[in-house]
């Protein structure tokens, strides 16, 4: 049972058998929910301390009171940064109604302006996705989105270029549905699609209607309207006029519901987590 024969071979192997069969006391990981569940169900049987970050869903809300350039900014970092690569990307943008169409014009233009190319090239903005069977589920993604009815409103389409890579253009969807399944569904993907919320209650719905909960933001100049979405959104981390997509690590790090599992990561949860907790009582006797 010892580690040094796991050193090589699949995830799902090296996994299957960490969870299963080795001599180990703790178990993070870090994946889909299915992969997750599955470990949980074998670790949980030995009684192996658990730390599970899984799916996400993460939305963005833009009030009608928000700086809109800088809501715009947020929204295409959060949605398209590390080329959408990322379980804390912003997916979902659920825009009041009253500045929906002048968001939606600056988030499209900013989005079309985006420089898709080698990562590290000078200028670029974004850079390929991490496979060819990823290139494919995302385009699949893009499909979907149209079949359910959404209106593509930009990119979507792989691209052709001269470096050797899996390149798409960043798609932006829009008139969403909370119940589609690119508004349910972790896609690992440059696309996000936009929704309509007439007032800050249905906005909270919105973000709240999915089975997950990592990380969710909101653009508001009110501290009355920020303060009543960080205590009502079901997640574990919640931005104000930050970006969802990034962490700092010395804080903790984590979701609810199918997001994650067990105690946080990063900051002093992540020590907690690596430390076995010992009480030892000690009679000395009586002094001679």
């Amino acid at each position: 049972k010892g580690l040094f024969n796991l050193t090589m071979g699949s995830g799902s192997t090296i996994g299957r058998e960490l969870a299963a069969n080795a001599d180990i006391q703790g178990l993070s990981f870090t994946g889909s929910g299915a992969v997750g569940s599955g470990i949980a169900a074998l670790a949980a049987a030995r009684f192996v301390k658990l730390q599970l970050e899984m799916g996400s869903k993460n939305p963005f809300v833009v009030m009608d009171d928000a700086d809109l350039d800088r809501a715009v900014d947020l929204a295409v970092n959060g949605a398209f940064g590390g080329t959408g690569q990322k379980c804390t990307a912003s997916s979902r943008l659920i825009v009041q109604r009253p500045i929906h169409d002048a968001f939606f014009e600056k988030l499209l233009a900013k989005t079309r302006a985006l420089k898709v190319g080698h990562a590290l090239e000078a200028g670029v903005q974004m850079g390929p996705v991490v496979s060819a069977e990823q290139l494919s589920a995302n385009l699949d993604y893009v499909t979907l989105g149209i079949s359910e009815g959404a209106e593509l409103a930009t990119g979507g389409e792989a691209l052709d270029l001269a470096d050797n890579g899996h390149y798409m253009a960043p798609a932006v969807f829009l008139n969403g549905r909370s119940r589609m399944r690119i508004n349910q569904e972790e896609m690992f993907a440059p696309i996000t699609c936009v929704m309509t919320a007439d007032d800050l209650d249905e906005a909270i719905f919105l973000a709240n209607d999915t089975p997950y909960g990592l990380t969710a933001g909101i653009a508001t100049r009110s501290l009355a309207r920020a303060t009543k979405f960080r205590h009502a959104s079901r997640s574990g981390c919640v931005m104000v006029n930050l970006a969802t997509a990034g962490t700092d690590y010395h804080v903790p790090f984590g979701g609810v519901r199918a997001s994650s599992y067990g105690p946080r990561e990063q900051g002093r949860s992540a020590v907690e987590f690596y430390t076995q907790v010992k009480t030892s009582y000690i009679h000395a006797g009586a002094a001679e």
